[in-house]
């Protein structure tokens, strides 16, 4: 299906009232290739998205949005493991909801992330002490000049925190059509998280559960009140930095991270700049949690990029840290440097 100089309000869950010159819904990678051409001819913007849970649009997009909807899932299983082959244009939290429900456990404390299974590789969605590289085991991209498929390995992702190897080698010409997790059928609770640490004994239900109260405590439904969820990265520090810090605030959360770093709370640094009742236009901060940017009903993209700068303005004064956007910048013609935006 295509459309023309199209509202992309229903389209991001933001809800910013902005358009594109086309849009066009592809359940099929030849669509996505046909889309890809025809930009290609008449030397068009193209962007592929899936549902725009991790999009804030700074202005009309200029050229033509995909919006993946490959569906399908493949399951098979050995005696120790189920192995998934997930079409990336599915629901990523129904996708969890659906392998519970068949007794395939394991991606419970990754439940209610919006968003498709094609995205969720591009940020390695973590959550709760679990991340999706935990998982993996490839993702399948096409290329979109030659329309190869190609097939990337955990080892070749290059999974970080909130990062991997498709936001720069395979992020232009290629797009994700599919995605392999594994799960081991021995399963093991995670509960390294506070909130969850009472749980016991456990099932992936009540982890499930659980997940469902705290995420609901902590951010909006975007059907009701626009976002895009955390607005910011966690800041990764050294040891060094983390000390300093606790020497001058001795109540600041902090975590244990790989390679002897240390994770703070993005949402606990915004906290202590006094800024629950600031907001610009109709954009706020949520009042149950200060990571999460909300429009109110008529937010612009000027509203929400100029909030964003504040908050990133305050926290870096007040602890020299200077937080990184986790939300990609959308443009007129493309992705655009989001920590240039809001410097």
């Amino acid at each position: 299906m295509t459309n023309r100089h199209c509202s992309l309000k229903v389209y991001n869950t933001l809800g910013l009232d902005i358009s594109t010159r086309f849009l066009i819904i592809a359940e099929t990678k030849e669509t996505i290739l046909e889309a890809w051409k025809f930009s290609k001819c008449f030397k068009l913007p193209f962007l592929i998205l899936g549902e725009a849970s991790n999009v804030l649009f700074v202005e009309n997009f200029a050229g033509i949005i995909v919006l993946n909807r490959i569906k399908g899932i493949v399951i098979h299983e050995d005696d120790r493991t189920w192995k998934l082959h997930i079409g990336s244009g599915e629901n990523w939290h129904q996708l969890v909801q659906d392998t519970l429900t068949k007794g395939i456990f394991g991606l419970e404390n990754l439940a209610w992330i919006p968003g498709t299974v094609g995205s969720v590789p591009i940020q390695n969605i973590g959550a709760y002490g679990v991340e999706l590289q935990d998982f993996c085991s490839y993702v399948d991209v096409i290329h979109l000049e030659s329309g190869d498929i190609k097939r990337i390995y955990n080892n070749e992702c290059n999974f970080s925190y909130r990062d991997s190897i498709f936001k720069n080698k395979y992020w232009t010409d290629f797009v994700i059509i599919a995605v392999g997790i594994y799960l081991k059928k021995k399963w093991q609770p995670i509960l390294t998280y506070n909130d969850l640490k009472y749980l016991k004994p456990v099932s992936a239900w009540d982890i499930f559960n659980e997940i469902f109260l705290i995420r609901k405590r902590k951010i909006p439904d975007p059907k009701i009140i626009g976002n895009v969820g955390s607005f910011f990265k966690n800041p990764i520090v050294t040891q060094k930095q983390a000390a300093l810090l606790l020497k001058h605030f001795p109540t600041m959360p902090y975590y244990p991270f790989i390679n002897n770093q240390i994770k703070l709370a993005a949402g606990w640094l915004i906290d202590q700049c006094n800024l629950k009742e600031f907001y610009v236009g109709d954009s706020a901060l949520y009042h149950k949690q200060a990571l999460v940017l909300i429009n109110k009903g008529h937010a612009t993209s000027q509203d929400i990029l100029s909030l964003a700068k504040e908050i990133r303005l305050r926290v870096g004064k007040k602890f020299n840290i200077w937080l990184e956007p986790e939300v990609r910048f959308i443009k007129s013609k493309g992705e655009c440097n989001a920590i240039e935006m809001i410097s």
